[in-house]
């Protein structure tokens, strides 16, 4: 009994899968119609072409000029057509494809951030890469090439059946005689197909993911003495990848082999059985050469249903990857309207932002990492939170920034006696600068202006001298358009940390959030950027996480969190 549940399991898997996929690609009818109505042409085209030729060479048979020079014709004319069909399905295919695959990575790319900040990180920033382009181009394929033809090719295959059932009903028995094993056999393969493409596909995820964080931490790897090992690590990987593509290759030859030597019974019979009525005088050599070619046709048709198998199994795996990002829940902005309409008294009044009796534990943990916390951080006041590493520091932080939601409790923000509920919506009231590395391939005033496009280069250069980096970024070969290269790696993690904080000052924001932001900092550019941040903005509300004493003299309370997750003011 375990097989039919392997099976049903199986089907019912791929069942949902594709009726996600046509859903999704709904929105694409026009175009595959089109595609459909092309490919029956140039069908049609084709069949026509076949029988054109029989009587082409009835006619020569015979000695009929007028008849030889009509069918001639006709034969070339359908042949020039379905060259004219051909290239124009090529070209239509370019066009339309490319905007159809570039749609899909689009919708993909935008579920994948605005996905909600825990459940997103739960996959490897490598695997969301290769859904976003290997899956996203199976899927974009599928819609462009792989429905259509599922119309086509049974058009192609009822086609022929109907022709040679015309002429010789007998012919179809012979033409398909490999019908019972493809289709006792289609369970089997579709079951290792399927197999196959999910270990494929998850595995291409680890190479990248492998790829990409060595990649990013290649200095480190360096450092540590470590290239040989991670080179190693990563033929054995491939080595992995190597013996699972064989494996399925072996399977992919002996049914390769099978339908190979069917398919040699089948035309030779075919042939067989046309000679012999041939030689009875039943048929015409017309007839005869119009059996060979729908005999081969009827076949070829009928495997490449069956080959649509494979196809079908591999889209649907690709389309449950994507399936498994694109319904993960979304942010949705739900305090759009209202945060906007604070903003402009925020500028005015500053922002105060709040926890009230608020426990949070990520999806998965077995204890709160917050419990029960409460605090409060007016404009113009800087907070900080202190305690060992690992003890929901950076958590209070993405609390504040609406990229995780509290099990219970109250996260708010108010202006000017206004309350809103902490959100993604509330972000329009913050700057954040956080751990390591945060800048981004480009130059120095392309990192800036990522949070304020319309900037002038005076305001980028003010932002820099109060994050004390106009010093170092003024003696650059091109200034503020000297490029950073990838993760910083052309600047010192000081200079990094310092360029961070002018992007967040550039932005403008009532609410200031720093996450061990001067960490590379000497004490004495330490305090100047803190006095510079106040200074800037007196109604600023300021709250860090640290673990360097001297920044606490600036704050105006410092709270500490227990093991137990408890928040209690530092003394």
């Amino acid at each position: 009994m375990r097989k039919p549940k392997e099976y049903t399991s199986l089907f019912r898997s791929m069942s949902g899968e594709w009726k996600w996929l046509l859903r999704y690609v709904s929105r694409y009818r026009k175009e595959i119609f089109l595609y459909v109505v092309i490919g029956l042409l140039g069908i049609g085209m084709g069949l026509g072409s076949t029988v054109a030729s029989k009587y082409l060479i009835d006619a020569v048979v015979s000695h009929s000029n007028e008849t030889i020079a009509v069918t001639a014709a006709m034969v070339i004319g359908l042949a020039v057509s379905q060259i004219l069909i051909s290239a124009g399905t090529s070209r239509i295919s370019s066009v339309v494809g490319t905007r159809i695959n570039n749609e899909i990575r689009s919708n993909i790319y935008e579920h994948i951030v605005l996905s909600r900040w825990e459940d997103i990180n739960k996959y490897h920033s490598g695997d969301l890469i290769n859904r976003l382009e290997g899956d996203a181009n199976t899927v974009s394929n599928s819609i462009i090439s792989f429905i259509p033809n599922v119309f086509t090719r049974f058009a192609q295959f009822f086609g022929c059946l109907i022709i040679v059932l015309y002429y010789d009903p007998t012919m179809v028995f012979f033409a398909l005689m490999s019908a019972p094993f493809l289709f006792f056999s289609s369970r089997f393969s579709a079951k290792m197909m399927r197999k196959f493409n999910l270990q494929s596909r998850d595995m291409n995820g680890k190479i990248i993911s492998f790829g990409e964080e060595s990649m990013q931490n290649l200095q480190t790897i360096k450092a540590f003495d470590l290239t040989r090992r991670y080179t190693n690590n990563f033929r054995v990987l491939l080595e992995s990848y190597r013996k699972m593509r064989l494996d399925y290759d072996k399977f992919s030859i002996i049914m390769s082999i099978c339908m190979s030597i069917i398919g040699l019974v089948v035309s030779y019979s075919c042939y067989g059985w046309g000679v012999y009525r041939l030689w009875q005088g039943a048929i015409s050599y017309g007839t005869m050469t119009l059996f060979l070619q729908l005999s081969g046709q009827l076949t070829t048709s009928f495997s490449a249903l069956v080959s649509l198998v494979p196809g079908a199994i591999s889209i649907a795996t690709a389309a449950g990857r994507v399936m498994a990002v694109t319904k993960l829940p979304c942010e949705n902005d739900i305090d759009k309207e209202k945060a906007e309409a604070m903003l402009k008294t925020a500028s005015e009044k500053g922002v105060t932002v709040s926890a009230k009796n608020v426990t949070y534990t990520y999806d998965g943990g077995d204890r709160a990492v917050l419990n029960d916390v409460n605090f409060s951080a007016a404009p113009g006041e800087t907070i900080a939170f202190v305690g060992p590493s690992g003890e929901g520091k950076t958590t209070l932080l993405r609390l504040i920034l609406g990229l995780v939601e509290p099990d219970s409790g109250e996260m708010e923000m108010e202006t000017d006696g206004e309350i809103i509920e902490v959100s993604d919506s509330t972000r329009r009231f913050c700057s954040y600068v956080p751990q390591g590395s945060a800048v981004f391939s480009g130059t120095v005033a392309d990192n800036l202006r990522i949070v304020n496009p319309d900037a002038t280069e005076e305001e980028i250069i003010d932002a820099l001298k109060i994050a004390d980096a106009w010093s170092f970024v003024e003696e650059l070969p091109m200034g503020i358009n000297t490029f950073i290269g990838e993760r910083g790696v052309n600047f010192s993690e000081g200079q990094i940390q310092r360029i961070s904080i002018a992007r967040a000052v550039l932005r403008k924001a009532q609410v200031l959030v720093m996450d061990e932001a001067t960490s590379a900092l000497d004490a004495k550019t330490e305090n100047k950027v803190l006095k510079n941040l106040m200074l800037s903005d007196p109604k600023r509300t300021c709250i860090i996480t640290t673990h360097r004493p001297s920044m606490l003299q600036y704050c105006n309370r410092v709270y500490r969190i227990g093991e137990n997750g408890s928040l209690e003011i530092d003394s």
